[in-house]
Formats: C-alpha cells, structure tokens, sequence
C-alpha cells in the first residue's frame, strides 16, 4: 500500500512537474513579437527574436504582438464632395505596429486597431474629399488627396503605437440610383456637342462653297474678259492685214472677199445645199462669174459694156 502511495506521489510530482515546466517556457515565432507582463504590467524589454523563452508561471504573461505589415480594408461609405455630389469610397490602409507597449496599452489587439483606423479613416475621407470635386477625386489630385489623407492617419495613429504606410481609394463610383441619371446628362451633353460641331461644319461648308463660287465668278468673268480683249485685238489685227492689203491691191482684195461670200453663202457647211437666193444675173454680186477680172463698177455703169479680161 505504501509503495502504491509512493508511487502515486512520484507521478503526480512528475506531471506538476511537466505542467510547470509548460507554464513556464514560451515560444516566439518569427512572425511576432512578445511583451512579458506581469499584473498587466511588463517586467522585461520586447523579445523581437524568434525563439524559446522562459517566463514565472502563473503571474507572468505572454502577449504576441504581429510584426508584419497589416491591412485594414473600410466598408463602402458614402461621401459628399464639394459639386454636391454623392460618392461612394472604398479605401484600404496598410500598417504595422511600431510601439507594441503603447499598442497593447492603447487598443490591446488588432481587433481595436482597425476600430481606431477605420474611424480614423472615415473621418479623413469624408473631410478631405468634401473639398474636392468628382475630376479631382477620379484623376487630377487623385495622388495629392492619397498624401494627404495619409498624412493625417500617420498624426492620428502614432497615439495608439502604430505606423501608417500607405492609404488608397480602390474604387470610387456614384450611388446606383444616380449613375443612370448622370449617363442620362452626359449623353444628352455629347449629343449638344455633336449637333453643334455639325452646325458649324454645315455654316463653315456654306462659307467655303459660297467662296469657292465666288471664285469661280470672279475667275469665269477675268476670263472672259481676257477672252474678248484678246478676240478684240485679234479682229483688230485681222482688220489691220485686211486693210493693208485692200491698200496693195484692192483687186485681189474685191476677187478674194467675193470667194469668201461665195463660198459662205452657196457652198458652206451651214447651209448644206438648202440655201435659196433669188439675185438678177446682172447683179454685181456675180460680177465675177461672167470673167475672172470684171471692170470696176464705176467703169461698167458710165461705159454700158464689160470690158475684156487683162491676161497677165
């Protein structure tokens, strides 16, 4: 019975033992962090090395404190901007926990961390981008509002140990029930747009026609001009060889002018055999069908009769 009992002791000695032992060794992984307290308070420096570590059981404890970079994503809000527009936000913000004493002493655990940040973050959001115009917010200051915002998590979030390292708007896009409304106007915007460059394209049309007939006018008529100056200086020369040479032999010029109507009246192109004349045999239009050199008509008319052909 005795050695029953003696048994048992060494067993229960054994696993008190164990269980000590347990309780007194932790372990720190290379992800985290560890503040060793004791009544709440801490009773050495942080143990940032990964590795195993001994504390007192049962009045000292351990608290793990992550050491990587964070990430908080804020729920989908609402924000009015400065052209009265109604906005919705979604940003994310990255952090790590840079003082893990004045963390757990602040916010004890990331659970509190993203509720301070999240507040934090909507706050800012809603005072800077009140500012600022949907243009701004969606492409001109979109990286200039970012830095700003940002800066004002890094003030804020240093009292509670933590390190603000980026702050980013993933989307940022109009309530559901104005979208159609805004598709709506912009639409009926480009169509004014588009009517009014074709207004002009047909003004601008009209303008360069009316210039180019204009031109026409101008040049048909400079043509012309020149056309008739030049047919005027033509049968004035014409005119000028006819009469000099009427003046060197008006004999010639008579026979020769005689062909000419000859020609133009009984056997032109125009009148293609139809043409009819009824003229007296004896009429000085046929002088020269009787003999190849008549008389002047002065010389026929005083003498009665038609002289004979000079024979050259």
């Amino acid at each position: 019975m005795s050695r029953q009992i003696s048994g048992f002791a060494v067993a229960l000695v054994a696993v008190a033992a164990i269980v000590l032992a347990s309780m007194s060794m932790f372990v720190v992984d290379p992800t985290e962090q560890a503040l060793v307290l004791r009544f709440g308070q801490p009773v050495r420096d942080l143990i940032g090395a990964p590795g195993l570590y001994f504390k007192w059981p049962f009045i000292d404890a351990v608290v793990y404190i992550d050491k990587r970079i964070l990430a908080l994503d804020n729920e989908r809000q609402e924000v009015l901007v400065s052209d009265n527009q109604r906005l919705e936000v979604d940003a994310f913000v990255r952090y790590r926990i840079a003082d893990p004493l004045l963390f757990y002493q602040s916010v004890s655990n990331t659970r509190g961390a993203n509720a301070q940040l999240g507040g934090m973050l909507n706050s800012a959001l809603r005072r800077i981008l009140s500012e600022a115009s949907i243009t701004d917010i969606v492409r001109d200051k979109r990286d200039a509002l970012m830095a700003e915002i940002r800066d004002q998590m890094i003030a804020g979030a240093k009292r509670f140990g933590l390190a603000v390292i980026d702050v980013r708007i993933k989307r940022a896009d109009l309530p559901e029930e104005n979208s159609e409304a805004v598709f709506r106007r912009m639409q009926t915007e480009r169509q004014q747009r588009a009517a009014s460059y074709r207004a002009q394209g047909s003004q601008q049309a009209q303008q360069i026609r009316a210039e180019a007939d204009r031109k026409v006018t101008v040049i048909t008529a400079e043509a012309q001009r020149q056309a008739e100056q030049i047919r005027g200086e033509g049968d004035g020369e014409r005119n000028r060889i006819f009469a000099e040479a009427y003046g060197a032999d008006p004999e010639f010029f008579a026979f020769y002018r005689s062909m000419q109507a000859y020609h133009n009246s009984l056997g032109g192109e125009a009148n293609s055999g139809t043409t009819r004349a009824l003229l007296s045999p004896k009429s000085d239009f046929f002088r020269y069908f009787s003999t190849p050199t008549p008389a002047p008509a002065a010389q026929q008319t005083g003498s009665g009769s038609t002289p004979s052909a000079k024979a050259d």
